[in-house]
Formats: structure tokens, C-alpha cells, sequence
């Protein structure tokens, strides 16, 4: 690889970060949960069979936290799919796109706020709402590497479609997939392949948003044990005005077999609209995707038959994390694929722009946004069939990569908007470019499915609590957590950054090993991978640098203070320069 001019980027992962050390961290066991019970963690050590299994973890991010670099996952860049399945694929590629660009209608659907009738008949016979299910069951069959290719082209096109999809099976009904018993499966999953029901995943509440565990929807026994009854609240429900087929979570009383005493657990159910007593709110105004359905959703004295517990009595939390860890790549998907189309649209303006008696693109502010903006979808695509492959093989670690690339998706395809209409001027300010309609889209994938700053913490807390942290950001681990102790989740200031540099290596690890394929293969586009990925990994390398020196704390402490000052005022502190 060094031949090739990659090893320089292999090296600049191994000088992350300097000063070695080899401080042992304590766990803590809901740190695999995205912050469930913020500030009220007790450190408590890890069972030795849990450390053994961390320590014979293949994950590239786990292998960081031990100060190791586990290259298996991610060199070389994974190849999954067979002869057959890339076959499928292209079978399914061409026409998809066709239908969106010949079809689907997005400026219409954005108006209507709805997706149109003629595209929802269209994606049911092309059979879109059953990508993943089995064929047994009247789905595609296909896996999570075609899944996400397919994501991507809807993500191109119409980010409202693409919600509506994925709300009814990357989150509605992957809980069935995941925990699904065989007569649940057989009953459901023949009417969601075909889009006759509609799914949609039912977690958030007014009062519990990130805090998952704190919901207070709640399921109560019958006494005979056959049914349970459903009283509860749900908001922003994606799908909530369409879906026939709800996967909701609610608090139960589960038995403590040690103690004898009854706790309330989260529990999962399939719950059915016509189970009555299932009623939605009108529709939501919002900033983007307008297209999707979004409602709330009330449960009156829902009777939910016993047999329709997913995952078992209190296994609710594990089922909703699964949930959303296995549907993550697919938003990495989609933003690439978003990221696709607004280089497209960049391109073309400045291509055809001329201003100083020159094509804009000869300009050098220009230049450098159009490099940016590649870099950008080129890190992102690669993470996404990067941990769609990794899934495909069955590697059972990538929770935290899935999350790195939620967060990098998000906020590079927010980026890559905001440079589009930049360049486009104010072309790409009016509607009629399309551009707005997909910055206004955009803006919603850093909040949903777990917020990014959520998300965050999630990424360092999975190094600092969940395993032993040996080397890789040893020195700045270490002197966390002496100073803070058990309290270290409640510094997030300190966490953010942490968890910035560890997204910044994965994604060095993950285009150097997308273009040392190119590279040894001998591809057509081999030297411009190889020119992005050693740009990428020359800025990466010194932004985790500066990440992981000494935390200013002091200026941190400043934030704190001026946060507070604001709250306090209610707004803005300081009156204007003429003092009224």
C-alpha cells in the first residue's frame, strides 16, 4: 500500500493520538443505551464475560477504545454481494431510478404535503415497502448491501419519499424482522411487504425524547393474562396518519425473579389499528420532508392480545436501540445518495455560470467548495457500504460505526446544501431549482433517529464505559477520568470532542480502505480516490490532533457560565451599544 502512496495515511492512524498510555476504565452497563438515564450512572465493573467478548471484538471504533487497530472490518474495503445478488440489484436499479426521475413528482409532493397517489401505487409495484423482507413472506429478500444502494437513489431524488419509506420498514417493522416470532412474522410481514399496511415505530413521547427510558406510555396485564391494555401518548410519529401496523414501546410491571418485586420494564407490541381505540392528529406543519406523514398518536384503553409482545416481557429498550442501530447505515445511504444529486446540480451551474468573462468553475473559492463537497460524499458512501457489508457478513459489532455515520451523513449533506446554493447564488435560493426544498429536508436527519449531540455521547461513552480503554486516546481518557470519575457523562463538552476525533479516524480508515481497492484493481477512478482520501486523511489528522490536546476547561467553564446567564435572562444578556 505504501507503494501505491496510501501507506502515509496508514501512518497518520497510527500517530493518533501521541503519548500512549495505559490507564484501565471502568464501565458502566447502561452506557449501551443512548444515554437512557443521563446523570444517575453508577460505575459499576463489567462481567468477565463481557470483557472477554470486547476484548475478541472485530469492530474497528471498539478497537480504537483498546488502543488497537482492528483492521480486519475494514481492510480491504468489503465485497459482499455474490453474482446472483449484484444481478438482482441491477435488475432493480435502472427501473427505480426511472420512476423517479419519469414519475415521482417532488416539488408536487412537497406542495401537497403528501406523497402523491400515483408514486405510492408506483413504489407498491415495484415493490419498495418490502425490500428487505424475505421472499417467503412476499418481499425482495434482499440484504443490507442492495438495501442501502437502493436508499440511495431515493435519497437523490425525493427526501419525503424516502422518509415515508423508511419510517414503515428501516424502523416501522425492523423490529419484527429482528424479534419477530414465526406466527407474528407470517401474520404481518405478507400485507407490509406489499404496502396493503403501512408501519411506523412509535417511541417518542411530550416528555421523553432522547431519554427513551423515561417514557410513560404504559401497558397493563389483564387478569387472565391473554390481552393487555394500552393507555398512552406518542409524538411525531412518521407514517402515524397511515400506518395500520404500530411497533410501540410502554412501560409494564415485569417480576424480579431475585427480589419477588414488581418493576416497571419497557416492553415492545405490535399494535394494530383496528385493535381500536388507535387514533392520530391531523397531520404536522414542519420546516422539511412535508411529504411524510408526521402525527401524534393516542392510545385509549388499547386491548393488545398477549401474543403480540416483540421481544419478550421488558426487553423493550434492547429492541428499540437494536432497532435503530441496524437502521442507521441506511441514512448514511441516503445522504450520499442526496450528496450525489446536489454535486450534480453544483456542477452544472458552474459549468454553464460565467461571470468576469470566465465559467465560474475556473474560480478558486469555487474550486475548493466543489472539492469539499466530493470529499464529503466520498466519506460518506464509503461508510455506509463500508457498515452494510460488515453487517452482511455478520460482524455483530457496529454500533458505534453506525453511528459515526448518522452523524458524518447528516451534517456533511447539510454542508453540501448549503455550498450548492452557495455557488448557485440566487438561482439556488428560488424554488424552482429544487435546492431549498432539499435543504429544508435535510435539516431534520441531525435530529431524528437520535440527535447528532446525543448520538455524540454515545460514541465516547461507548470507549470510556462499556470496555477497557488501553491506548488510543489514552492521555486524554485518562485525565477525564480522574478528574471525573463516574460524573464523566456529564461532561459533554468534553465528550463531543472525543467523540469528533473518533469519528475523524474511523472515516480516515474507511476512504483509505475504499481507495486502496481502486488503487490495486486498477480502477478508472483509482488517482482521484486516491487524491481524496490523502486530502481527507491530511486535515482529519490534524483536527484530532487539536481535538485530543489538553481540554481547556477553563474556556469551557466559561461556556457553562454564559449558558446560564442566558437562561436566566430569558434571551440575550447585554442591551444594544446605545443601552436601551
Amino acid at each position: 500500500m505504501a507503494g501505491l502512496g496510501l501507506g502515509a495515511g496508514l501512518r497518520l492512524l497510527r500517530r493518533i493520538p501521541p503519548g500512549f498510555g495505559g490507564s484501565r476504565l471502568q464501565s458502566t452497563q447502561e452506557a449501551q443505551a443512548v444515554l437512557p438515564k443521563t446523570g444517575t450512572t453508577t460505575a459499576t465493573a463489567a462481567p468477565p464475560k463481557a470483557q472477554k467478548s470486547l476484548e475478541e471484538s472485530k469492530s474497528f471504533a471498539v478497537g480504537m477504545f483498546l488502543g488497537r487497530l482492528n483492521a480486519e472490518q475494514v481492510f480491504p474495503y468489503p465485497s459482499v454481494l455474490t453474482e446472483e445478488q449484484e444481478q438482482t440489484l441491477r435488475e432493480l436499479v435502472g427501473p427505480l431510478s426511472r420512476f423517479f426521475e419519469e414519475v415521482n413528482n417532488p416539488f408536487k409532493n412537497d406542495a401537497l404535503e403528501k406523497v402523491e397517489d400515483e408514486t405510492m401505487k408506483g413504489l407498491k409495484e415495484l415493490g419498495a415497502f418490502g425490500l428487505q423482507v424475505p421472499l417467503e413472506f412476499g418481499g425482495l429478500g434482499l440484504n443490507n448491501t442492495q438495501y442501502a444502494r437502493l436508499v440511495q437513489i431515493v435519497g437523490q431524488h425525493d427526501l419525503g419519499v424516502g422518509i415515508t419509506l423508511g419510517a414503515h420498514q428501516s424502523i416501522g417493522f425492523k423490529g419484527l424482522l429482528l424479534y419477530g416470532t414465526p406466527p407474528q412474522k407470517e401474520k404481518y410481514l405478507p400485507r407490509l411487504a406489499t404496502g396493503e399496511w403501512m408501519a411506523a415505530f412509535c417511541l417518542t413521547e411530550p416528555g421523553s425524547g432522547s431519554d427513551a427510558a423515561s417514557i410513560r406510555t404504559r401497558a397493563t396485564p389483564s387478569p387472565c393474562g391473554s390481552f393487555w391494555t394500552l393507555d398512552g401518548e406518542k409524538i411525531w410519529i412518521s407514517n402515524g396518519g397511515l400506518a395500520e401496523l404500530f411497533t410501540v414501546f410502554a412501560q409494564t410491571p415485569v417480576r424480579d425473579e431475585r427480589s419477588g418485586e414488581s418493576r416497571d420494564r419497557i416492553t415492545a407490541f405490535l399494535v394494530e389499528r383496528g385493535f381500536g381505540g388507535v387514533t392520530h392528529g391531523p397531520s404536522e406543519k414542519k420546516l422539511g420532508i412535508r411529504a411524510s406523514n408526521t402525527t401524534s398518536l393516542h392510545f385509549d384503553a388499547v386491548r393488545v392480545p398477549a401474543q403480540n409482545v416483540l421481544g419478550g416481557l421488558g426487553g423493550g429498550f434492547k429492541v428499540a436501540m437494536n432497532i435503530l442501530n441496524n437502521g442507521r447505515f441506511g441514512m448514511a445511504a441516503a445522504m450520499a445518495g442526496t450528496m450525489r444529486g446536489l454535486l450534480q446540480a453544483a456542477v452544472s451551474h458552474a459549468s454553464t455560470r460565467s461571470q468576469f468573462g470566465a465559467k465560474i468553475h475556473n474560480f478558486g473559492a469555487i474550486q475548493e467548495k466543489l472539492a469539499r463537497m466530493a470529499l464529503l460524499h466520498y466519506v460518506t458512501e464509503s461508510m455506509a457500504f463500508m457498515i452494510s457489508a460488515n453487517m452482511d457478513r455478520g460482524d455483530p459489532d457496529f454500533q458505534i460505526e453506525a453511528a459515526i455515520s448518522k452523524i458524518f451523513g447528516s451534517e456533511a449533506a447539510w454542508a453540501v446544501a448549503d455550498e450548492c446554493i452557495q455557488i448557485m447564488g440566487g438561482m439556488g435560493f428560488m424554488q424552482e431549482q429544487g435546492v431549498e426544498r432539499v435543504l429544508r429536508d435535510l435539516r431534520i436527519f441531525r435530529i431524528f433517529e437520535g440527535t447528532n449531540d446525543i448520538l455524540r455521547l454515545f460514541v465516547a461513552l461507548q470507549g470510556f464505559q462499556t470496555q477497557q480503554c488501553l491506548e488510543l486516546f489514552a492521555a486524554t481518557a485518562e485525565a477525564l477520568l480522574l478528574k471525573h470519575g463516574k460524573r464523566i457523562v456529564e461532561e459533554q463538552f468534553s465528550l463531543k470532542r472525543v467523540a469528533d476525533a473518533a469519528i475523524d479516524v474511523y472515516a480516515m480508515a474507511v476512504v483509505l480502505s475504499r481507495a486502496s481497492r481502486a488503487l490495486n484493481s486498477g480502477l478508472p477512478t483509482a488517482q482521484h480516490e486516491r487524491l481524496l482520501a490523502l486530502s481527507w486523511c491530511q486535515e482529519a489528522h490534524e483536527r484530532v490532533l487539536a481535538a485530543l490536546r489538553p481540554l481547556p476547561s477553563r474556556s469551557f467553564r466559561n461556556f457553562r457560565d454564559l449558558a446560564a446567564a442566558v437562561v436566566e435572562s430569558e434571551g440575550v444578556v447585554v442591551p444594544t451599544p446605545l443601552g436601551f
